[in-house]
């Protein structure tokens, strides 16, 4: 099977093991997308600390998942989102205003919603988590 999408396919591996009941999960391949999909999880506690194991191939990531995580997904194609645009989407996809995140894409790296409007950067919309 060919793999169209790895960050939806890292998301639908968490969500697994989630629903499993598992406390860590093994997600191939890892990218830099991935990777820094997992850090904004991990900077807000959403998930626990992850470690990338090097196989000299396409690499693996073991995630230790904490429980905190209700619904997650990957917004495809990536959107555009200027930053008057941001608080549009933020109802659209967050279930409160008060908690949840979107990932953003910008020129200073893959962040939140709340570090881009404390940049004054937009980007695309990689995905969101609450």
């Amino acid at each position: 099977m060919v793999c169209m999408n790895v960050l939806t396919n890292t998301l639908k591996s968490i969500s697994n093991a989630k629903k499993r009941g598992k406390h860590q999960v093994l997600i191939r391949p890892c990218s830099k997308v991935i990777i820094s999909f997992l850090t904004v999880m991990m900077k807000h506690g959403y998930i626990g600390k992850y470690e990338i194991v090097d196989d000299h191939g396409a690499g693996k990531t073991v995630v230790n998942l904490t429980g905190r995580l209700n619904k997650f997904g990957v917004i495809s194609p990536r959107y555009d989102v200027q930053l008057k645009d941001l608080e549009k989407w933020q109802n659209n996809l967050l279930a409160s205003c008060q908690f949840g995140f979107i990932v953003l894409r910008t020129l200073a790296g893959i962040m939140d919603h709340e570090e881009a409007r404390q940049k004054h950067t937009g980007g695309k919309i990689l995905g969101f988590f609450f």
